[in-house]
Parts: C-alpha cells; sequence; structure tokens
C-alpha cells in the first residue's frame, strides 16, 4: 500500500480543507465535521460530532425563512433518492447571524452498492463585505470601525456617502441607499441591558453583510440604525434588496438568558435623484422606512413582534 492508499492520509486531507465537509449516516448522525465546517459556521467537531442533522443545530432555512430540517433538506433527500444535490440555503452560524451557502450532497455507499449515508459538502455564497470591510482591522486603526458592530463607522460611512453623491454629481452613476433600524432598540436595552442590545446590533450587522452584494457598502448611521449603499442600483433594484434583507432579517433573533429575543427591524429605501444631498437623499429613506414600519403593523408582524416568552 503506499501513502496515498492509507484512509488517514484521504482523512487528514479532508480535515484540512476549507470547504465545509460533513458526513451522516443513514440515521442523519454526524460523523465528521472538518475544518472548513468549522470556519464556515462556527461550530466546533465536538458540538457536531455525534448529533444529527434533525437536533437542526444549523437550523437550514431558504431565504423565505422557511425550516427545511424537516421538510426538504437536500442531505435527507440524498438519502431518501440516493441522488447527488446541489442548492443554495442559509445557515444559522454559531453567534446567531445567518450565512448563505451553496451545498452538495452526494450518498455513500458500500462496494456493493448499499447507501450508508451521505456525504455533504459546502461554501459560503460569494464575500459579503466591500473592499474597506474585509480589511476591518487596518480600519480600525484609523479609527472608522464602529467596535460594537464591526462595520464602517458614521464618520466613515457619511464620507461613502458623499463620495457617491458627487460621482453621481458629474458622471450619472447611479445608486441607492437602504436604511434598516432596529425598532425595539430601546425596550431591549432599557429591559436587558446594553450588553443585550449590542449583541443583537452585532446580530444585525452580519445578517446584512451576507445579504447584500459585495460591492455594496454597509455601515452603522446611528445608535439603532444602519446604512446600505448599493451602487450602480435603480429603484427596482433596490426593493429587491429591500425585500431580500427584510425576508432574512424577519426571522433573526438571540438567546438571552432563556429569552427569544427578535430583532425587531424598519426598513427605508430612497435611489439618488438629480440635485439630491444627503439630507434630501436621507429624509426619502426615513419616509419609506416610516411607511415600512406602518405597514408592518398593519399586517401584524414588525413592532407587533414579541422580544421574549410572554413579553
Amino acid at each position: 500500500m503506499t501513502d496515498f492508499q492509507d484512509p488517514a492520509i484521504f482523512r487528514m486531507v479532508l480535515s484540512g480543507l476549507q470547504s465545509g465537509v460533513c458526513l451522516m449516516d443513514r440515521s442523519r448522525k454526524i460523523f465528521f465535521w472538518n475544518d472548513g465546517a468549522e470556519r464556515i459556521t462556527g461550530y466546533l467537531r465536538h458540538e457536531v460530532v455525534g448529533h444529527t442533522c434533525q437536533e437542526n443545530i444549523l437550523k437550514n432555512c431558504d431565504e423565505n425563512g422557511c425550516s427545511l430540517c424537516n421538510g426538504s433538506c437536500p442531505l435527507k433527500q440524498t438519502l431518501h433518492e440516493g441522488k447527488t444535490r446541489e442548492s443554495s440555503m442559509y445557515f444559522h452560524h454559531k453567534d446567531g447571524h445567518r450565512i448563505p451557502v451553496h451545498t452538495w450532497s452526494v450518498p455513500i455507499r458500500d462496494e456493493n452498492g448499499v447507501l450508508l449515508g451521505v456525504a455533504g459538502s459546502f461554501e459560503g455564497r460569494g464575500s459579503t463585505n466591500s473592499t474597506e470591510q474585509r480589511a476591518p482591522n487596518s480600519l480600525s486603526a484609523y479609527g472608522c470601525v464602529d467596535e460594537t458592530t464591526g462595520v464602517p463607522n458614521h464618520g466613515f460611512t457619511e464620507f461613502h456617502l458623499r463620495e457617491n453623491l458627487e460621482k453621481f454629481a458629474e458622471y450619472k452613476v447611479p445608486f441607492a441607499v437602504l436604511l434598516v433600524r432596529l425598532e425595539n432598540f430601546d425596550s431591549v436595552k432599557k429591559k436587558y441591558g446594553r450588553e443585550a442590545v449590542d449583541t443583537m446590533l452585532g446580530l444585525v450587522a452580519r445578517t446584512l453583510k451576507s445579504s447584500i452584494r459585495p460591492v455594496d457598502f454597509l455601515g452603522r448611521w446611528e445608535d439603532d440604525k444602519f446604512l446600505t449603499i448599493a451602487l450602480n442600483c435603480g429603484t427596482a433594484g433596490v426593493v429587491k434588496v429591500m425585500e431580500r434583507v427584510k425576508r432574512v432579517l424577519h426571522y433573526e433573533g438571540i438567546q438571552w438568558w432563556g429569552d427569544e429575543l427578535f430583532a425587531i427591524t424598519s426598513l427605508g429605501r430612497a435611489s439618488v435623484e438629480p440635485g439630491d444631498t444627503i439630507e434630501l437623499l436621507l429624509k426619502r429613506a426615513e419616509k419609506s422606512l416610516q411607511q415600512d414600519l406602518v405597514k408592518g403593523a398593519a399586517a401584524g408582524s414588525g413592532g407587533q413582534r414579541d422580544t421574549g416568552p410572554g413579553k
């Protein structure tokens, strides 16, 4: 037997891959979880191996927030059909935010063709930050990063917004802004403390970063607000961005001393227009945000949502 025929070599190679790899038996119990899976999901081997995927550790879901673990889970379908599957979905990171992933599932068979289990591999779907946001440590050294959320702070965000307004005035390059406000900022802070609301803000920031395009910019605008600058994006484009972000954020929440605290958010949008200033652009975005808040309350969502058991 050569070195490359040694099963231990293959296991070591799989373990060190930066793509996520997990192996499950026919009862969907996880018996292998590699470095890449730890990196992408935040869950270490000892937290996952020996558990079944039915325990919903990763809370697999689609863009509409529907849980896939008990229904159309690709791994479950591969076990049922014995066929390779490819799909896009979201995992819940250990820190609580959702991460977009692309997955592949392959049936594991013995030499006689008997189905033994399923192998799954997954990759994060694209970069979620702009160039500046991919280097938070270097920005932090210049005082450009918000320490609570890890995204660019108000000053740096305003600089980018002003820069895009100047670009539009001179070259007519379109862009749009998306305001995201944490509506229960004050109530969570009052009832559960500053640490709880900061944790929730961090969750919202990470979820937003995973929901926008690589070319877009995300920063913190106020204590309870984030601002996204969607580049080369007109009215139709920003509406799609807003709807996608809204669906993803609707299901976000944190566990806090036994209570589940949902992130209640409202969103507003505005596309740049000739003669715009920061104040005019943000005024339209704020108006849109208020309309979204009223619409959500009328539909029985948004501000009507509970912040914990019995609350």
